[in-house]
């Protein structure tokens, strides 16, 4: 069992104060979170891909690398690469180098992603948005399985037996699929024998083990070794001494940010009774002190069949020693927590 953490690199507006922390301040603070992250012992941390002002990495792969060269066991990938908008050579690139520099730790996770930004910015159009992925994602693994490619697409000029390097310390280098509940690309995940990852930040989680079910039949029906498929979640949330304390020091960056794309995006008031019901053993939310946090990340893995866990922290801005502190938990004690009780769990059946 893999315990981490993921983040988009929020510059939101402090909520008490009003300050907006600089894009630079804000990375800068990220690479002392991997740091922290591995000396912890977390095995992954995942750097998501955003285009606005509210977000300060664009480009997860060089925020990684500078990680990289500080950290001597963390898993370092995306979360997501938005790959429709992206050259999938260059992806493969910039995380082939990512690999170099870490000694064989990086990762790509590959999603659509759920924000429209890079679209026009990088000259695409929304209406290609499900085949730009299909289209990109094969000529990335063509890249990921040979160091020469031949690939004709609609969206990218052709590539006649051309190399393409720097090529990886793994082989090959791990491409994941990223999903945020949607049917398709589990079912692809499947087909391709890829891990897939689920962005597991609303509802009832136990209603994700549909999914589960989903992309090993569908791995099942394109002959892949089921037993080896790996499943991961992404889920929002945050742990300090008290759960109580937790709560309080979450949930009013958590509502801004959720009330700010509810507003984008035409969803309901995001409520304390909301963010509250959603810390239940059943819901979404992963807030609370160690004890409370390791129990839902246990509950998830016996009941959906997860095999990491990506604790997305923060959500929106917090104090960086309140984030530092909250990745400092999760790793002495809740990830001790899961890992003997999975390891308990597993043994017994």
């Amino acid at each position: 069992m893999e315990i981490g953490i993921s983040t988009f690199v929020e510059t939101t507006p402090d909520v008490n104060t009003g300050e907006v922390i600089s894009h630079a301040q804000r990375i800068r603070d990220v690479v002392e979170e991997i740091v922290l992250a591995d000396e912890v012992g977390l095995d992954v941390f995942g750097v998501g891909e955003h285009h606005r002002i509210d977000y300060a990495a664009s480009s997860p792969a060089i925020i990684l690398a500078a990680a990289a060269s500080r950290t001597k066991k963390i898993r370092l990938t995306s979360a997501v690469t938005v790959l429709s908008s992206a050259d999938p050579v260059r992806v493969f690139q910039d995380f082939a180098t990512v690999d170099a520099i870490s000694n064989g730790r990086a990762e790509i996770m590959a999603g659509r992603g759920s924000f429209i930004e890079s679209f026009p910015l990088f000259g695409y159009d929304l209406n290609d948005y499900n085949e730009l992925f299909k289209e990109k994602l094969d000529l990335l693994l063509k890249i990921v399985a040979s160091e020469k490619v031949t690939w004709t697409g609609k969206h990218r000029p052709s590539i006649d037996q051309l190399g393409i390097y720097p090529r990886p310390v793994q082989d090959p280098l791990p491409v994941w699929i990223g999903s945020g509940g949607n049917s398709e690309s589990v079912v692809r995940a499947g087909m391709l024998g890829l891990p897939l990852v689920l962005a597991i930040i609303g509802g009832r989680p136990l209603q994700f083990s549909a999914l589960v079910k989903l992309y090993k039949k569908a791995a099942a029906h394109a002959g892949h070794d089921v037993s080896k498929l790996t499943i991961a979640s992404h889920s929002h949330g945050f742990i300090a001494e008290d759960i109580e304390t937790a709560a309080n020091k979450f949930f009013p960056s958590t509502q801004y940010v959720m009330n700010k794309l509810g507003r984008e995006r035409g969803w309901g008031p995001y409520t304390r009774s909301t963010f509250d019901s959603a810390r239940s053993l059943e819901g979404a939310l992963y807030v609370g002190d160690p004890e409370t946090v390791a129990e839902k990340i246990i509950y998830l893995r016996k009941n959906v069949g997860i095999t990491r866990f990506m604790l997305h922290v923060p959500v929106g801005t917090m104090p960086h020693q309140e984030v530092m502190r909250a990745i400092e938990l999760l790793g002495k004690e809740v990830a001790p927590i899961v890992r003997e009780e999975i390891a308990r769990w597993e043994m017994e059946e």
